[in-house]
């Protein structure tokens, strides 16, 4: 339930729980009690637009630098996360899936607990029933992510895993205009070109300097990493865009506990399979461990965070703010691989955070905060931290 001026209104699709001032506790399922008009709204999503106009418009508020900052902070912790991967390589352990288990175990502890204390028991229960399944096919898309892709550099090259990579991109846009009604303009077009150009200049630098080379990988071990690589964009882009709309109407502690409690079965019964024989010849100290703690750390966090970002902007930004992770880990290793920055790095970085912006330019007040399923005034959506239905209702800034 959310209250709002005195009033109370059930914005869950199914309430019998006492209310609860929550800003991340309505789902406004898109009943008669959740419409903006019952919530006695301060003002409309039209209204809101028309504060500030230009093509810069969006560059005037704040949440357009809390969605570049937060995407670099995304950025920052695939980065981290591959570091650790490869320094437990280097100390011979590399368990792809058994490595993660324990990010999901973590989500699982930390946001199912608040979803049993904000829903109970028997309201839990009912949303295992009623609405598992969406979950289900969540967690298994974003387990699958990882492992393919993870498995991929085990027979490919890192050129052919970077071009790949951007699939997910196209996946991204393609699902999310024909499925979710998303139009792009023209300059979220170029934006996105241009960020991918960018990579383009980091994959080019590191074809000179001979960092994707490919000597000691057969034509059909190079084939089968490709596929592999495929699989995993192809999967990484569709749970994107799964996890964007169902955090967009639904609490973010219940899409996270969620995809925590049954990731934590996928990539358990994943890694039990295929895992067993590198589990027992990995390496285990205490590097091993510190290591396997600062990648479930810092990958909970990143799970964490990307809900947000799905809310404030779209799965499409949150892929193209990835593409600087290029430059991130060349600076990370540097100082931890003892590696040189090519001179054509910062060029390429700065292009890809050229195209950051370029994406943006011609866009409103709220941004991509508002979803165009979720209708005209954002009333099918939850009033969470992130979206416009919270800036809506409240009258108060997204975040």
């Amino acid at each position: 339930m959310e209250r709002h001026d005195g009033k109370s209104v059930v914005t869950e699709s199914y309430a019998p729980r006492p209310a609860r001032t929550d800003s991340d506790h309505s789902s406004g399922a898109g009943s008669a009690h959740g419409t903006l008009e019952d919530t006695a709204a301060v003002t409309t999503v039209e209204e809101l637009q028309a504060t500030k106009k230009g093509w810069f418009a969006y560059f005037k508020t704040r949440d357009f630098y809390i969605v570049l900052a937060l995407g670099q902070i995304l950025a920052l912790c695939i980065t981290s996360t591959n570091t650790f991967s490869s320094l437990l390589v280097e100390q011979g352990t590399s368990i792809p899936a058994f490595q993660t288990f324990f990010n999901y175990v973590l989500l699982n502890i930390i946001y199912t607990s608040v979803t049993l204390y904000r829903y109970g028991f028997k309201r839990w229960s009912r949303l295992m029933l009623k609405d598992g399944w969406k979950y289900i096919i969540l967690s298994f898309l974003d387990v699958q992510g990882n492992y393919f892709f993870v498995l991929a550099y085990r027979y490919t090259t890192i050129l052919s895993a970077q071009l790949i990579n951007f699939f997910a991109i196209v996946i991204v846009v393609i699902i999310s205009f024909i499925f979710l009604r998303v139009r792009y303009h023209v300059t979220q077009v170029v934006g996105i070109l241009i960020c991918i150009g960018g990579v383009g200049i980091l994959i080019g630098s590191d074809h000179i300097t001979g960092a994707t080379s490919s000597d000691g990988i057969s034509k059909g071990n190079q084939v089968k990493g490709d596929l592999f690589a495929l699989v995993g964009a192809t999967c990484y882009g569709i749970s994107n865009v799964v996890e964007e709309f169902l955090v967009s109407k639904r609490p973010l502690y219940e899409v996270v506990g969620q995809l925590g409690f049954w990731g934590m079965i996928w990539n358990g019964a994943q890694a039990g399979i295929f895992d067993k024989q590198q589990f027992r010849t990995a390496t285990w100290n205490g590097k091993v461990g510190g290591y396997l703690t600062g990648y479930t750390l810092i990958l909970t966090l990143f799970y964490s965070l990307a809900p947000i970002m799905f809310r404030l902007s779209s799965a499409a930004f949150f892929n193209i703010s990835l593409l600087t992770g290029n430059f991130w880990g060349v600076c990370i290793g540097v100082k931890v691989f003892h590696l040189s920055i090519h001179w054509m790095y910062p060029i390429a970085f700065v292009c890809i955070i050229g195209g950051l912006l370029v994406y943006f330019v011609g866009k409103k007040v709220l941004g991509e905060a508002t979803k165009p399923w979720l209708g005209k005034n954002q009333e099918q959506g939850v009033t969470g931290v992130g979206t416009a239905r919270r800036r809506v209702v409240r009258g108060d800034t997204v975040v």
